[in-house]
């Protein structure tokens, strides 16, 4: 049998050496955190004339996505980049949208398209080893989709339908999509998804998707985006399946290149499905980063960071008394321009409420009343945002497909963090007078008996 003190010298050395366990471990969390900024970053290069980006987290799963420039702000009518989206993965000249589908569940694979104001994106998530399928099928979709006639009227139109019907009762994103087209006219003015009351028939065809199709799918105007894939694997198979993509449009159609322009003004609309307010200023845009912005928009937030807090976000003291009322303040950015948004939605009472009292926060910073331990949380806010966004995920893969075709590398946005710290109270004054002097663009969705103009809010439009 073992002696008591020889089971006691027994614990006494497990501990040491559990403490040196712990020791080690908290050390080499901290140098994982002091390296983390280059995680984030791509490497890029340029394969078969298409751009290519890569990170490899060395993980067992890869993300592959297609950045196209085929947001709504370059489409020559309304309703193309829909359209397209809505095509992604349908019949080929070598694959049936049937067996496309089979093909990717079986190998436990998730295929994705979606749009932005900016970018049109194919995105296919699988297992690692799958990386030449997929990139095939990527390839295979920009250069051979078929766009048929039958697909259209039973798929893309179907949905889009079943699309416009949601979005009629969404007031949020009504007050946003008016918000931009009151603050950009076209181009990023242009409405996210169209409406029901859109004419889209003179415009949106299987025809007229085909041609802008061959506008959109061009070597210039692509980016491919792996996360999770070695450099090696995804160049080898880009070159050998990417090489077909054409280097110059194949149809008539030309995308609407037109350089953005911030107008200002206001926009009305009546509605019964719920009431909406959209107060909104020039922001930063990922080709100009201002971090005094990130700052502004990290401190009227509108959304506590810890449970059982108000939190200390100006917005988040806004509705505290406007009873339902639910507001945010972010900054939308765009590769040549952004939007700083301030959105309440809930009872017009509220909302008016609200509104009232966010304009009276926003001019108090520009007088400088804002506190400094306020400040330091707004700073600290805005750096985890800027690096939780630059972590694995849909914002991250977009941002860097979006850099690339935009401004020929990815979106870092890792490296804005430090810019963040040098923000001070004097900077943010300044900032946020220049907003307030200037034109904003107010957008009111629902009673519009009760909500308010944005001249009452001591807005200038």
């Amino acid at each position: 049998m073992f002696s008591r003190s020889a089971l006691s010298r027994g614990a006494q050395l497990a501990a040491r050496r559990q403490g040196c366990s712990q020791l080690t471990q908290r050390r080499g969390y901290a140098a994982a955190a002091s390296s983390a900024p280059s995680a984030f970053t791509y490497d890029t290069s340029d394969v078969a004339g298409v751009k290519v980006a890569t990170r490899d987290s060395h993980g067992p799963t890869t993300k592959l996505a297609l950045v196209a420039k085929g947001g709504t702000r370059y489409q020559p009518a309304p309703g193309l980049t829909v359209g397209l989206e809505e095509f992604a993965f349908k019949s080929t000249g070598k694959r049936s949208a049937l067996r496309i589908v089979r093909e990717a569940e079986l190998l436990g694979g998730q295929l994705l398209a979606y749009h932005t104001r900016e970018a049109l994106v194919l995105e296919a998530s699988f297992l690692r080893e799958d990386i030449p399928y997929f990139t095939e099928l990527l390839a295979e979709v920009i250069t051979q989709t078929r766009y048929t006639t039958f697909e259209f009227h039973e798929d893309v139109e179907r949905v889009l339908k079943i699309r416009q019907s949601k979005l009629e009762h969404d007031v949020s994103a009504l007050a946003l999509d008016s918000a931009h087209s009151v603050a950009f006219h076209t181009g990023l003015g242009a409405s996210l998804y169209p409406t029901s009351t859109t004419p889209l028939k003179s415009y949106l065809n299987e025809f007229s998707i085909a041609d802008y199709a061959g506008a959109v799918y061009t070597k210039p105007n692509i980016a491919l985006v792996g996360d999770g894939a070695t450099p090696t694997a995804l160049h080898k198979w880009t070159e050998q399946f990417f090489k077909s993509v054409p280097t110059s449009p194949s149809s008539a159609v030309t995308l609407n290149t037109k350089p953005t322009t911030y107008y200002g003004g206001e926009q009305r609309t009546a509605h019964t499905a719920g009431n909406s307010l959209v107060i909104a200023f020039p922001g930063s845009s990922f080709g100009t980063f201002k971090p005094e912005v990130a700052v502004l928009a990290a401190l009227l937030g509108g959304q506590a960071n810890v449970k059982w807090s108000t939190g200390f976000t100006l917005l988040s003291k806004a509705v505290a008394s406007a009873p339902g009322a639910v507001a945010s303040g972010i900054n939308l950015a765009y590769s040549d321009a952004g939007l700083l948004t301030i959105q309440i939605t809930g009872p017009a009472a509220s909302v008016r409420k609200a509104g009232e009292e966010a304009v009276k926060s926003l001019k108090s910073i520009s007088e400088g009343t804002v506190s400094k331990e306020d400040l330091t949380k707004a700073i600290a806010k805005a750096k985890f945002d800027a690096l939780e966004a630059s972590q694995s995920g849909v914002s991250t893969v977009l941002s860097a497909g979006s850099g690339i075709i935009h401004t020929g590398k990815p979106f870092q946005i890792a490296e804005n963090v430090k810019s963040i710290d040098g923000v001070t109270a004097d900077k943010l004054k300044t900032t946020a007078k220049s907003l307030i002097d200037g034109k904003a663009s107010v957008a009111a969705v629902g009673d519009l008996n009760v909500l308010p103009f944005g001249e009452e809010l001591g807005l200038k439009v």
